[in-house]
């Protein structure tokens, strides 16, 4: 079945520099399509994670979290309307962070047992910051996905890079855009 790689901390603040699309092309067998500059790839052929993760591994200059996602997981995720009733506009970003793994209970009522940051409703995981305007918002988890917003602010990335402080597990971040383009991909099935 086909899959999906996201490597955590690439290629942000001049730190953990590669190639993303010299390393697809290297591992071309493996029929791997790149997706921006960060670290995301679509896998189409049918490989073990324990393969993937050891042929990716290779082809870096530097250590860093893989996280392999199946194909259909990332299909379902981007299948439902997470953000509906959710605030909007140019100064406002969808993301989804990858968990390394299954977060505890995976749902969003977790969240606040398993941070110290109590949600400020009963509609809301989490807001960072607690207090004021929220620069990251948390919308949901569904098992290894974290969805939330964020507002377009220099301060706001601090807040992203805390998310996985409050889940316990490491986590990297990309756009509902790239997640919707990696579903498209997958759609299309394999290429011949």
């Amino acid at each position: 079945m086909s899959s999906v790689v996201f490597l955590r901390a690439v290629n942000v603040g001049g730190t953990n520099r590669c190639q993303p699309a010299q390393i697809a092309k290297q591992l071309a067998k493996f029929g791997v399509v790149n997706i921006g500059a960060v670290g995301t790839f679509v896998v189409r052929e049918d490989v073990t994670e324990s393969a993937l993760r050891a042929a990716i591994a290779n082809k870096l200059p530097f250590k860093c979290e893989i996280m392999i996602c199946l194909a259909r997981d990332i299909i379902n995720l981007a299948s439902k309307d997470h953000f509906s009733g959710q605030p909007s506009g140019l100064n406002i970003m969808r993301f989804v962070s990858v968990a390394a793994k299954r977060i505890r209970g995976g749902t969003r009522s977790d969240l606040h047992q398993t941070s110290k940051i109590k949600p400020q409703t009963s509609q809301l995981a989490l807001n960072l910051p607690s207090h004021g305007d929220w620069l990251v918002k948390i919308i949901a988890i569904e098992g290894r996905f974290v969805l939330g917003l964020y507002r377009r602010q220099m301060k706001a990335i601090s807040y992203l890079g805390k998310i996985e402080k409050f889940l316990g597990v490491a986590a990297t971040t990309r756009s509902w855009n790239t997640i919707q383009k990696v579903a498209k991909i997958l759609k299309q099935g394999p290429q011949n």
